[in-house]
């Protein structure tokens, strides 16, 4: 009996290691074999007949019928423009009258959304291809009529007209590390997601932008070593240093301001804000017809968020609207607000139920009506088409792992209860793109096992063409007996279900106990338990004998205010709690080794496995923490405040959850890992968490990355960094055993 057992333990291992050889770190990061195949620089026409594609590499935009979805015509070869400058695109956007495109090339990343670039606008009527400007700049927009480009260099805004050639300077005051004008500082880009801070007019006569005054914010130094950081000499010997304004919790924020330049008059308005000082300007945004600058104005806990009028010829401003929470405002309000174009009325996401939805306010302030209701969230408002009177929204309407794409019928005219539609038949995760008419749609789909398909519909949900389907993907995956994921739910210690997907290692035999790492990310608002395709490390993983699991905490997205917001005050507590309760579910399946037990992730994941660590005890055998926030003092104040209020008013909650404060309790093997050039999550949070485990006595492995960012890219680095962490893995946890019967 002994020997056959051994014979199929011996079958098994070889089994793993075909699976292993079919998925490699290589076919992942180097050859990339599992990457779906999307249309890239999707866009409408004007008139909503049709749609363009960046196509050949960004050499070709490609113009597509919405009918028929079959191919019209090539826009624009870029080759054939023979300009040595201009070899391919990354984007490109079209005029109002669709006369003239601006391309963009050879894009150069700043920080996370922001970039330097080199822009191109060529004229269809005259067949001139012009640059833009000499050197780089950033995020160049057309003016609404088309006749000018407004674009950022050295922190100040310029605008170039493209009748006579001329470029005029809207600011002087931009300076490195004090001024910014009309892109935002490096908090506000990264927590309130945008990278340009300036708007046209509607009728093109004057742009609205916030200054950003960093002067008397803190300055962060990361040293930068010779490694692949082109400043340094060959016979470099000391290293150099990146500076760059940092707000930390608790520290000073940029002085925000709001002004307008007349394009005729050459002057610069400021809007008046009121006395106050420490508030966030997260966007501006003119109404339908221009008569008005809407300004949104956030208080520093992140509470109170106000619609100003602003009068762009006065400076003048009167509160329009006030959206209050008891805990924090999501940044989704500010993503999917939407004057209407009847000029009357706006959209906007709140939680006044628990939940989040959309409401209409007339332009007054005042709720017109609730337009969606029932206990699940919006997650995307698209739109409102004037013609069909339909309001066009992503939710999670029928479950928080999945989306759907609903359209709610609503006529100001007729009394009758709202009428709501669903536009996308599958199951999965469904995101939609709408001509700009709302005649059309194109839908991107997925589910755990169905790689992307984009289908294009009518309005009235008939699918009219598959535009892509990754059918080859589909085989490869049969072919290769890709493991894939499948959900799972259980409960935690306070008898809340929880959502989960595992992979099982290939070969998968319930008479065999594997080893686990839980993967996750578990921040405020995040999900990675959805019901969509993804192909990544952790299949190779399972394809080498391990159970891959991931479990979403409370604090997590699409599940309704209190889930989410449960976590305010205290970040790390609950989400840790849930995660040590889902390992300790998973060790009492039958087919988990519960001592084999590994947990990882990156940035908020990071964190979140290295507390798991501190506070899990003996569940945990191993951990990866990557690029981990140790304290929230040592994080931005926009994020920080937002989820845990001021340091000096919650003391309590930014340390009793710290893996700095807790180290003492790591008992696993961890693996620290870290970018010395973070600008995201500094360095120093790994090296005072280090520090506090060298004092605690608590053995660890760490790894720097020299120069590298928060991504931990570049070069070789990714396979280095891989092949680091499967080889972590090996050593420390034990491959999937045979149960014998007796030990059933």
């Amino acid at each position: 009996m002994r020997r056959i057992i051994f014979v199929l333990l011996l079958i098994s291992a070889c089994y793993v290691s075909v699976q292993a050889q079919q998925i490699s770190l290589e076919d992942l990061f180097v050859k990339r074999n599992f990457r779906e195949s999307a249309l890239s620089g999707l866009a409408s026409t004007k008139d909503g007949l049709s749609y363009t594609t960046l196509e050949n590499g960004g050499k070709e935009i490609v113009k597509y019928s919405y009918n028929t979805g079959e191919k019209q015509d090539v826009l624009l070869d870029i080759q054939s423009l023979k300009n040595d400058s201009l070899t391919s695109v990354s984007e490109y956007v079209f005029s109002s009258d669709e006369s003239k495109v601006l391309l963009l090339t050879n894009r150069k990343p700043v920080y996370r959304r922001s970039f330097t670039a080199v822009y191109f606008v060529y004229n269809f009527v005259t067949k001139e291809l012009v640059r833009l400007a000499p050197g780089r700049q950033q995020v160049a927009t057309f003016s609404p009529d088309g006749e000018r480009v407004a674009f950022v260099r050295n922190n100040n805004l310029f605008v170039k007209s493209l009748r006579f050639g001329t470029e005029r300077q809207m600011t002087i005051d931009g300076e490195v590390n004090k001024i910014i004008n009309g892109i935002p500082d490096w908090v506000y880009e990264e927590e309130f997601e945008f990278n340009r801070a300036f708007e046209w007019s509607p009728d093109s006569k004057q742009v609205a932008y916030i200054k950003f005054n960093e002067e008397d914010v803190p300055t962060f130094g990361i040293p930068m070593y010779k490694g692949l950081n082109p400043a340094h000499t060959e016979n470099a010997v000391y290293p150099g240093e990146y500076r760059y304004k940092y707000p930390k919790a608790g520290e000073k924020n940029s002085i925000v301001s709001v002004w307008v330049y007349d394009i005729k008059a050459g002057q610069n308005i400021e809007m008046d804000l009121g006395n106050e000082k420490d508030f966030y300007i997260p966007k501006i945004l003119w109404t339908f017809n221009g008569k008005n600058l809407g300004i949104f104005k956030m208080n520093r806990l992140q509470n109170r968020l106000e619609l100003l009028y602003a009068n762009s010829y006065s400076g003048d401003s009167r509160l329009i609207f006030t959206e209050k929470n008891k805990r924090y405002i999501e940044t989704d309000f500010l993503d999917n607000f939407q004057f209407l174009s009847d000029d009357k009325s706006f959209v906007t996401l709140s939680e006044q139920d628990g939940y989040k939805h959309l409401y209409l306010y007339d332009n007054a302030g005042v709720k017109t009506r609730l337009l969606t209701e029932g206990k699940f969230d919006v997650i995307k408002f698209y739109g409102f088409d004037p013609a069909g009177k339909t309001f066009y929204y992503q939710a999670a309407g029928v479950s928080p792992t999945q989306r759907e794409i609903y359209g709610v019928l609503y006529d100001p005219k007729k009394k009758v209860p709202l009428v709501t539609r669903r536009l996308s038949p599958e199951t999965g995760t469904n995101n939609a793109n709408f001509s700009s008419t709302f005649k059309y749609y194109i839908v991107d789909y997925s589910n755990l096992t169905e790689p992307l398909k984009v289908t294009l519909h009518d309005i009235s949900g008939k699918q009219l063409r598959v535009l892509k389907e990754n059918s080859e993907l589909k085989s490869q995956i049969a072919e290769k007996k890709i493991p894939l994921k499948e959900f799972f739910t259980f409960k935690n210690v306070e008898g809340t279900d929880l959502n989960g997907w595992m992979i099982k290692p290939s070969g998968f035999n319930p008479g065999t106990k594997y080893p686990v790492l839980m993967t996750q990310y578990s921040g405020p608002n995040s999900q990675q338990v959805l019901d969509h395709f993804s192909i990544g490390w952790e299949n190779h993983l399972a394809a080498n004998g391990y159970l891959v699991v991931c479990v979403d905490p409370r604090g997590t997205g699409a599940r309704g205010e209190d889930f989410r917001k449960c976590t305010y005050g205290q970040l790390g507590k609950y989400e840790s709690d849930d995660q040590i309760a889902a390992a300790k579910y998973l060790a009492g399946l039958p087919y988990v080794d519960g001592k084999n037990i590994a947990i990882w992730g990156w940035s908020y994941g990071g964190f979140m496995s290295a507390l798991c660590l501190a506070k899990g005890g003996e569940v945990f055998k191993a951990g990866i923490s990557v690029a981990p926030v140790t304290n929230q003092r040592f994080y931005d104040t926009v994020y920080s405040e937002r989820y845990m209020g001021l340091p000096g008013q919650n003391p309590e909650g930014y340390d009793e959850n710290s893996p700095i404060t807790l180290a003492a309790g790591i008992k696993g093997k961890l693996l620290l890992v870290h970018g010395t050039a973070d600008d995201n999550v500094h360095y120093q949070n790994t090296a005072e968490f280090a520090e506090a485990m060298v004092q605690a006595g608590v053995q660890f492995q760490m790894m720097s990355y020299t120069n590298r960012n928060h991504g931990i890219r570049g070069g070789k680095t990714t396979m280095h960094l891989y092949t680091m962490f499967d080889n972590f893995l090996k050593e420390n946890l034990k491959q999937g055993r045979e149960v014998t019967p007796e030990a059933r």
